[in-house]
């Protein structure tokens, strides 16, 4: 990826922000294929890891900050997410009666049914987006995005 061709400049980018900018595009390609391996099934990126969440939760509850806090990015409208997610079916929603602000969140058979044909596209996405990296290259840039 040639960050000057893309940003259409003929001027080189110094070091520093030419890594930044790389950076950037980078995540922005990224999102673009997950959000097109996920355009299929009606589910957004955050979506998708609210489902992973609720499913990495074995059965039982999660509330809206448990979700909030293992988000991958982090955003302060899980409440929609739900919601939407909710009206799919995928998820149900338990309110304490005692206490309005307690909330039980689980993933339905539906989610988890959902959840298995939506893994296998980002299975294939997660396999074209490091196709040219080696097992070796793979953890050589987990290490120097460690260093972040």
């Amino acid at each position: 990826m040639n960050v000057e061709k893309i940003i259409k400049t003929e001027t080189e980018i110094p070091l520093i922000p030419r890594t930044l900018i790389h950076l950037t595009l980078v995540n922005a390609k990224i999102t673009e294929i997950f959000a097109s391996a996920l355009k299929p099934h009606d589910i957004s990126i955050q979506q998708f890891n609210v489902l992973r969440i609720l499913r990495g939760q074995k059965g039982k509850p999660s509330n809206l900050s448990t979700l909030n806090e293992r988000m991958v990015t982090k955003m302060s409208n899980t409440t929609r997410l739900v919601d939407k997610l909710l009206s799919k079916g995928y998820v149900d929603r338990i309110v304490c009666p005692s206490n309005r602000r307690k909330v039980e969140i689980n993933i339905t058979k539906d989610g988890l049914k959902a959840l298995k044909f939506m893994d296998a596209e980002m299975e294939k996405a997660n396999d074209f987006i490091v196709q040219d990296l080696t097992e070796q290259d793979l953890k050589q840039l987990n290490n120097l995005l460690n260093k972040f």
